[in-house]
């Protein structure tokens, strides 16, 4: 990746590596620091040391590469590549110009993966490339790999075939769990959310982050507000250890009693 931005010019004056599997403070004393204390070759003014996932970095090792980045400036810049900021410590930040890249629009996605599928000779459906679009939010290595997985798995990529090569399950079945139980039908809510923890093997995490999707979409404000507001205290729980089925058939009864108060609410 790095060369291919930096190109020849900066040929033996180019050291990249990912802090992901080269993370601790010996690679930091060690590779980076030798590369870094040395002129660069030839008439290149300094040196290019990219880390890609930085953020994995332990403390130590980001420590040791504030002190280095601090000595050897005029000698070597730094690229540091990551998903998570924050995992960066402050004194880092603070010696760098932070760019932040938002994902990529639907519509930027979509036509790349048109692009991709007409090449490749591959049936692409609308629903197949919106179920894409809705799990890969903006990520277009994801979207690509999605696409890909869909392809071996059949000739044609329907909304059905995205979902079961991404481990998740079709958005109007997490719908109708829900309907179920705000319309005080606990036991049909119950049987469902059944299904989709043995059926799809999903795990209660999994089931809640689709639920939040869906609950975002409800037109009643008020309602959306009650209903997050169960599944911060079950995401919570089951961060915390609980058992998951209880803490799902939990939340479900939670829903059945606050459904009582939205009878004639549209969903």
């Amino acid at each position: 990746m790095a060369r291919d931005l930096f190109g020849e010019y900066f040929e033996g004056n180019l050291l990249e590596l990912n802090a992901s599997d080269t993370r601790g403070i010996d690679v930091i004393r060690t590779t980076v620091k030798n590369f870094a204390r040395t002129k660069g070759l030839g008439d290149v003014p300094f040196k290019i040391l990219v880390l890609d996932e930085a953020d994995n970095m332990t403390s130590d090792a980001q420590q040791a590469l504030r002190r280095t980045m601090e000595k050897y400036t005029r000698t070597c810049r730094f690229v540091l590549i990551g998903n998570y900021s924050s995992k960066i410590i402050e004194p880092i930040q603070s010696r760098c110009s932070i760019f932040r890249f938002p994902p990529l629009s639907q519509e930027d996605v979509k036509m790349q993966l048109n692009n991709i599928a007409k090449k490749e000779s591959v049936d692409l459906t609308e629903e197949g490339i919106n179920a894409i679009l809705e799990s890969s939010r903006g990520d277009m290595r994801n979207s690509i790999n999605i696409l890909q997985a869909a392809a071996a798995f059949d000739d044609e990529i329907k909304a059905d075939v995205v979902y079961q090569v991404t481990g998740r399950v079709h958005p109007e079945e997490i719908k109708e769990m829900i309907r179920f139980a705000l319309k005080n039908n606990f036991m049909d809510a119950r049987e469902q959310l059944h299904k989709l923890l043995i059926k799809y093997g999903l795990s209660g995490i999994d089931i809640l982050k689709q639920m939040n999707s869906e609950i975002m979409n409800f037109k009643n404000d008020d309602l959306k507000v009650k209903l997050m507001n169960l599944l911060g205290e079950a995401e919570f729980r089951l961060s915390e250890g609980a058992n998951e089925e209880i803490q799902l058939n939990a939340l479900l009864a939670n829903f059945v009693l606050l459904g009582d108060n939205y009878k004639d609410v549209e969903l």
